[in-house]
C-alpha cells in the first residue's frame, strides 16, 4: 500500500507541475504571437508555433495521465495505460511536421530575407528564455521516466534552446542589420525540433511494437532464468512494456521432476523483480516428465504431486502404426 500511495503522490505532483507550466506557456505565447507579427520575425513566430504545440502537448499529457489512471475494464484488461505512450507519439509526430515546415520556410527566408525588427526580437527572446527556463525547471521535477512527461519536457527544453538562438539572431540583426540571422535561427530551431521528434517517435514506437524495454536483454534474462537450479528449459519468453515503467514478462518454464512448481515459480518471480524490476510476470511452470509421450491426452485438470499440471504432447506415430492404419483404410 505504501508503494501505491507514493505513486499517487508522484502523479499528483506531476499534474501540478504540468498545470503550472501550461499557465506560463499560454500567457507568454499570446504575447509572442502579437509581437512576432508586428516585428515580422519568422523566428519568433516559429517559437510561438512551437509553443502552441507545447501547450497542446501539456494538455494532451494531462489528458493521457487521467485516462491512464483509470482501472482495467471490459476488453481493456490493462486499462488505458498506453494512452500516455500514444500522447508521446503524437507529440513526436507534431514536432516532426513542424520541423519540415520551418526548414522549408527558413530556407525561403535565407534566400530572400524580409526586414526584421532586431530590437523587438531580442526583447521577446530574452523574456522567452526566462519563461521557458521556469517551465523547464518545473517539469524537470516531474517523473521523466514516463515517456508522456519526457515528451512534454523535450518540447519545453527545445523552446528554451530556440529562444537562446532567437536572442542571438535579434542581437545580430540589431547590431549588424544582417536579416538572414533570423532565418539561421529558424533553421536552428528546426534542427532541435527534429532531434526531439526522432527520439520521441523512436521510443514510443518501441513500446507500441512491444519491443523489450531498453536495458532488458531477452537473451541474457533467458540464460539467467535457465541457470536457476531445477530449471531445464525456457520456452516462449516474451518481454515487453505496457507503458513507461511497467515492464512485463511471460514464459513457459520446464523444471526437474523433484522440484516443486510453486516454489520454483516464486523463486523466478523474485529474481525477475529483484534483478530486473519486472514485477508483472506470467510464468507457466511444468515438470519435465509431466509431458505424456503416448498418443493419448491426459485428463484435463490433472496435477502431479508437486502441483504441476500434466501436459500431453501427442507423439508422432511409428512406422508400424502408420502402416497398420494404412492397411486398415
Amino acid at each position: 500500500m505504501a508503494h501505491g500511495h507514493g505513486h499517487g503522490v508522484q502523479v499528483d505532483a506531476d499534474r501540478r507541475y504540468l498545470w503550472l507550466s501550461l499557465s506560463l506557456i499560454l500567457g507568454f505565447m499570446a504575447v509572442e504571437v502579437v509581437i512576432g507579427l508586428l516585428a515580422g520575425s519568422l523566428a519568433l513566430l516559429a517559437d510561438a508555433g512551437h509553443m502552441v504545440s507545447d501547450a497542446a502537448a501539456i494538455g494532451l499529457a494531462l489528458l493521457a495521465m487521467r485516462l491512464a489512471a483509470r482501472p482495467a475494464f471490459g476488453a481493456y484488461t490493462f486499462g488505458l495505460k498506453r494512452a500516455e505512450i500514444l500522447s508521446a507519439m503524437v507529440n513526436g509526430l507534431t514536432l516532426l511536421v513542424m520541423t519540415v515546415y520551418f526548414v522549408i520556410e527558413g530556407i525561403k527566408r535565407l534566400i530572400d530575407p524580409p526586414a526584421v525588427s532586431g530590437g523587438l526580437v531580442l526583447t521577446v527572446a530574452l523574456a522567452g528564455i526566462v519563461v521557458n527556463f521556469a517551465a523547464t525547471l518545473l517539469l524537470s521535477r516531474a517523473n521523466r521516466q514516463s515517456l508522456n512527461i519526457e515528451g512534454t519536457y523535450q518540447h519545453i527544453l527545445t523552446d528554451l534552446y530556440a529562444f537562446a538562438g532567437t536572442a542571438v539572431a535579434g542581437l545580430v540583426v540589431l547590431t549588424t542589420g544582417w536579416n538572414r540571422a533570423d532565418a539561421v535561427a529558424t533553421l536552428f530551431v528546426a534542427l532541435l525540433m527534429g532531434f526531439a521528434a526522432y527520439k520521441l517517435v523512436r521510443e514510443s514506437a518501441r513500446v507500441l511494437l512491444e519491443a523489450a524495454p531498453r536495458g532488458l536483454d531477452p537473451v541474457v534474462i533467458k540464460a539467467e532464468l535457465a541457470a536457476v537450479p531445477g530449471v531445464t528449459d525456457i520456452h516462449d519468453l516474451h518481454i515487453w512494456e505496457v507503458t513507461s515503467n511497467f515492464p512485463a514478462v511471460a514464459a513457459h518454464v520446464i523444471i526437474e521432476p523433484d522440484f516443486d512448481c510453486h516454489e520454483r515459480r516464486g523463486h523466478l518471480e523474485g529474481l525477475l523483480a529483484g534483478a530486473y524490476g519486472i514485477r508483472h510476470s506470467t510464468l507457466q511452470v511444468d515438470h519435465r516428465d509431466s509431458v505424456c509421450h503416448s498418443g493419448e491426452v491426459s485428463d484435463a485438470g490433472h496435477h502431479d504431486d508437486h502441483g504441476c499440471p500434466s501436459i500431453a504432447v501427442p507423439r508422432k506415430p511409428s512406422e508400424s502404426s502408420a502402416h497398420a492404419a494404412h492397411q486398415h483404410r
